[in-house]
């Protein structure tokens, strides 16, 4: 609530706006040169060249004191404000000249007509504005060029590279390469290189897929393959002598009678896994057991593909299988009659080394070689 006592203020005029405050309390107005600046004064100093010239007109028609007054206003802003620059002079025109473009665009939209091409606007536009050598003329400039590099790159993708190999060869005469080791006019299976031991490319070429009926050399082979599992052939091979020595030539009978202190014994001085002698020796009791069966291991064996080879025929290496439905069948049957290292793997293996089934490429020499052998005629 107001209170009546209070004296009636007076009017004080500050900043050219009436107050209503205590008679008291007035303040003198502050020297002309003091006053703050207008908003209306930084905008005119922030102004193009061209609106300058306006505001030179309109201070021109105002009244003598008015327009001391502004010139002193203006001339204390400009020795407030830093000097201009070239670069803020090329934003000022850089802000005009889109400002323009954007006009002109406006006007365009508006007076298109149905089935009208509205013109396309570009930075090319906006350099016709710009003073030459200006910060963002090179930026675009260089935009413009590393896009023209990114496209031919893309167009000549894959290209280069290969030209440059040309390029290198021109005045050279490219010496042929050899597909094939001197003297090796045949075509193995695929597995068979120029890198290959000289040891298993001899049991490719005279043993592997050559039908055996012998009880010794299918007993041979069999623990052959179950030594194999986790090595390979070519190692295997170069111990070979080792294992015939080891288990009297693979001679059932003998082997069939070895002790406890000779298998320790032969493990210990051919350096032989004890595992894998206990299993050999396994195997050649189970062997005993199949010629009182059946007369032979060899007539055990080939019963299976009823005294026939198979023979799938493939073309290519990666297409032989580890194991297939005949190997898991034998290999169910031996297992039930006590035979050890014989999964379908190993017995897979076995069936290759012994000929039951001819795993050799239909293109490699020696696929017509054991098919012969196996229809009763001589192995090459």
């Amino acid at each position: 609530m107001c209170n009546s006592n209070v004296k009636s203020a007076g009017v004080a005029q500050i900043d050219g706006r009436p107050v209503l405050q205590p008679a008291g309390n007035r303040v003198a107005p502050p020297p002309e040169a003091a006053r703050p600046l207008k908003k209306s004064l930084h905008k005119s100093l922030s102004m193009p060249a061209s609106f300058d010239n306006n505001a030179a007109a309109c201070a021109a028609a105002r009244p003598a004191p008015e327009n001391a007054r502004a010139a002193a206003a203006a001339a204390a802003a400009a020795s407030l404000l830093p000097p201009a620059t070239p670069a803020s002079m090329t934003a000022r025109a850089t802000k005009a000249a889109a400002a323009a473009v954007a006009a002109e665009k406006s006007r365009t939209i508006k007076a298109r007509k149905p089935g009208a091409v509205l013109p396309v606007v570009t930075f090319a536009a906006l350099d016709a504005f710009e003073p030459a050598g200006s910060i963002a003329a090179a930026q675009r400039e260089h935009a413009a060029q590393a896009q023209a590099q990114r496209k031919m790159r893309i167009a000549h993708y894959g290209r280069t590279a290969s030209f440059s190999r040309v390029e290198g060869r021109v005045g050279a005469t490219a010496e042929p390469v050899p597909t094939s080791p001197p003297g090796h006019d045949e075509k193995r299976c695929s597995f068979i290189t120029p890198y290959s031991d000289p040891a298993y490319v001899a049991y490719h070429d005279e043993e592997w897929g050559v039908p055996v009926h012998d009880d010794e050399l299918l007993f041979e082979m069999l623990t052959l393959s179950g030594v194999q599992v986790g090595a390979d052939w070519t190692s295997i091979l170069k111990k070979r002598h080792l294992y015939r020595e080891a288990f009297s030539g693979f001679n059932v009978d003998a082997v069939a009678k070895y002790t406890e202190k000779q298998m320790a014994s032969l493990s210990a001085d051919f350096g032989l896994d004890l595992s894998t002698v206990r299993g050999t020796v396994n195997n050649a009791c189970r062997i005993l057991e199949v010629r009182r069966d059946f007369g032979s291991l060899d007539k055990y064996v080939w019963a299976f593909v009823n005294n026939k080879p198979l023979s799938p025929g493939y073309k290519y290496s990666r297409k032989i299988p580890v194991k297939t439905s005949k190997s898991e069948s034998i290999s169910k049957d031996m297992v039930r009659r006590g035979f050890r290292f014989v999964g379908p793997t190993v017995i897979h293996s076995f069936m290759q080394a012994v000929g039951l089934t001819n795993d050799h490429l239909v293109s490699c020499p020696r696929h017509r070689a054991c098919s012969t052998a196996a229809a009763g005629g001589r192995a090459n």
